[in-house]
């Protein structure tokens, strides 16, 4: 990819050094995700943005928030009218260190900045949608950053038409007693293929909470990550995804307990019917001086097609010896005893298989913020099913 496409972008948030060296990154690191095989008909190390397609003017954008003391703008705008603000949360956290969070870092200018005062409590969500054209290839950046006290929930939803390239980055960082939710919906269309980088870094006393919903696109690839770096935080990461006919998903969660008395929790729920293809990889990684951890994960995959394939791999490292850590992971097909209960009231097979698979993911439903978000990933799952 020639970094001459990198000219066309705006300096206020990156210098055009700064942006070679990420596209330099971007090329020069590993994914990390799985090789194409007899399952995995994906090779992640040859996917590259076509330099022609990448217009971000292109991409439809909203942000919306009720409360007006909390600044919510565009990221051009916060480089140039908040940059002290944007330089404690931009690049803070994981999320630029992946291959592909490299590749948005080159390309970064679309985005949201979200700056939460002290003590404030933002009582409704935080909305923000982004949406790339047929063909197009955009680089969405959703940056956070809570104060002391303060309290917030976004929800971002994330779509694009077919042929469409999204490669986008979410980087939250709260401060002390800071609560921040934050959830994603993506449902790009068929052909889309849709790239993420999400992470967290938990200040002391505090709450992060990151829901994502994998639910479009023919390929989609995600990485959610928690960091904690200050002592007493809660984190919590929840994934649903649902590839079905030929889509491909692959999500990989990584917690890091590098302090103590920090708490997490991982909820993955994940189905496959047709020829859907689908991996999960979870990380819990507690270090030597993170005494007093407690991390806790659990995966449950659920198969709807002979032909539909999801591999599980739970990951554990730990180096300190005062903790509580606990993975579990469970793939299997609908029980048919539970089908034959609802046959004999009355109810049909397919109906049967419907209920039975929404209620398989409810546990992780449940953890995102919003009623009216709920709803929505519910129906997403149903269209799927029908």
């Amino acid at each position: 990819m020639p970094s001459s496409a990198l000219a066309m972008l705006d300096e206020a948030l990156l210098s055009h050094e700064d942006r070679d060296r990420a596209l330099e990154r971007f090329s020069s690191t590993n994914s990390g995700r799985e090789k194409p095989g007899r399952f995995w008909r994906v090779d992640f190390e040859s996917l590259v943005a076509d330099p022609r397609a990448i217009d971000p003017g292109t991409a439809r954008t909203e942000a919306r928030c009720d409360d007006a003391r909390v600044v919510v703008c565009h990221l051009a705008t916060a480089a140039r009218e908040h940059p002290a603000l944007l330089a404690r949360a931009f690049g803070a956290t994981a999320a630029r260190s992946t291959k592909f969070g490299a590749l948005n870092t080159a390309f970064a200018g679309l985005g949201t900045f979200v700056y939460v005062p002290a003590d404030r409590a933002v009582e409704s969500p935080i909305l923000i949608r982004y949406q790339a054209a047929a063909g197009a290839s955009i680089f969405p950046s959703t940056i956070v950053l809570a104060e002391r006290g303060s309290r917030a929930t976004v929800i971002e939803h994330l779509g694009g038409a077919s042929d469409s390239l999204i490669c986008s980055v979410v980087e939250i960082v709260t401060e002390e007693n800071a609560e921040v939710e934050y959830a994603c919906m993506q449902h790009a269309d068929d052909g889309a293929r849709v790239l993420s980088s999400r992470a967290a870094l938990p200040g002391l006393q505090s709450q992060v909470s990151l829901c994502a919903a994998e639910l479009g696109g023919s390929l989609a690839a995600s990485d959610l990550n928690v960091r904690f770096d200050r002592p007493g935080a809660q984190g919590r990461v929840t994934a649903i995804f649902f590839p079905s006919a030929s889509r491909h998903v692959d999500v990989v969660s990584t917690v890091e307990h590098r302090a103590g008395d920090a708490t997490s929790e991982t909820i993955v729920k994940t189905a496959a019917r047709g020829h859907g293809q689908a991996r999960f990889l979870g990380n819990i990684r507690i270090a030597p001086h993170a005494q007093g951890s407690d991390a806790r994960l659990r995966d449950d995959a659920l198969l709807l097609s002979a032909t539909a394939h999801v591999d599980s791999v739970p990951a554990l490292e730990i180096a300190a010896n005062d903790v509580k850590a606990y993975h579990g992971a469970t793939v299997g097909a609908l029980d048919e005893e539970q089908i034959f209960y609802m046959e004999s009231r009355g109810i049909e097979r397919d109906a049967a298989e419907r209920t039975i698979a929404l209620g398989f993911f409810e546990p992780a439903i449940e953890r995102f913020p919003s009623a009216s978000l709920r709803d929505e990933i519910r129906a997403a799952l149903a269209a799927t099913l029908s």
